[in-house]
């Protein structure tokens, strides 16, 4: 697993593609938070906190952790390396596993660098320091459980087909779909309870919970199963495909 691991994160960084999405990713954070007028922008918003750096991040990852994903699956199954992998003594679960945690890998190393922006904050309060370490550090961890599931989403979808475009449209369709999708069914009724509940169904109201800065183990139990179902399904199409074969 290990060595799958390790295959993923040289196969990334070792295509310029690789460094252009990441580079893609911090441009985009930077422009909308610091330089296009909106409500993005962190100097039009008054005031010196990281809120909306987390309100846009799930948007770009939508586009980000697909383009990083759709090579896992679909490439090797293009190039004819798949058949190879799936015969050698390691079981198709710890193959998904290796992968999955290599894109995770990729994910926050494209984080690391968003940590300048909390001491840009730091600086830009009236008092020096002065913001919400709890709410912080919370909406750090719901975007690393954010990231892991729509990883196992994007393995998913690059299990699917040996076209990588169709897989990123796919991982990205999918991952609109578990984010927003409930709470945009949710405005079919008018009953605030009635959508309260089928908004719990989305990554959306579980992602803003836990930025709040209060870990509840509802919202962490969602990505964790989630998460887990995904690799579930990606380990069962690739078996699938064994036995086809």
């Amino acid at each position: 697993m290990m060595a799958i691991f390790k295959k993923e994160l040289h196969s990334f960084f070792n295509a310029p593609i690789g460094y252009l999405i990441l580079l893609l990713f911090l441009l985009l954070n930077g422009l909308f938070l610091w330089v296009f007028r909106g409500s993005f922008n962190i100097f039009d918003y008054g005031f010196a906190d990281l809120s909306n750096f987390f309100l846009l991040l799930p948007w770009v990852f939508l586009f980000l952790i697909p383009a990083i994903t759709m090579r896992s699956l679909s490439e090797e199954r293009k190039l004819g390396t798949l058949e190879l992998l799936l015969i050698r003594p390691i079981s198709k679960t710890k193959i998904i596993l290796g992968k999955f945690l290599g894109v995770v890998a990729v994910g926050l190393i494209a984080l690391i660098p968003t940590i300048v922006y909390v001491f840009a904050i730091s600086e830009l309060g009236i008092t020096s320091g002065n913001y919400d370490v709890g709410v912080l550090i919370g909406s750090y961890f719901g975007t690393i459980f954010l990231l892991a599931l729509y990883c196992s989403i994007g393995i998913y979808a690059s299990s699917l087909s040996d076209n990588q475009i169709f897989a990123f449209i796919m991982g990205a369709a999918l991952c609109f779909l578990v984010f927003y999708g409930p709470e945009a069914i949710s405005t079919l009724t008018s009953d605030g309870s009635v959508q309260q509940h089928i908004k719990s169904f989305g990554g959306k109201a579980h992602f803003e919970d836990i930025s709040k800065g209060v870990l509840d183990t509802r919202n962490i139990i969602y990505f964790l199963s989630l998460t887990a179902f995904f690799i579930f399904l990606a380990v069962s199409r690739l078996s699938n495909q064994n036995t086809s074969k």
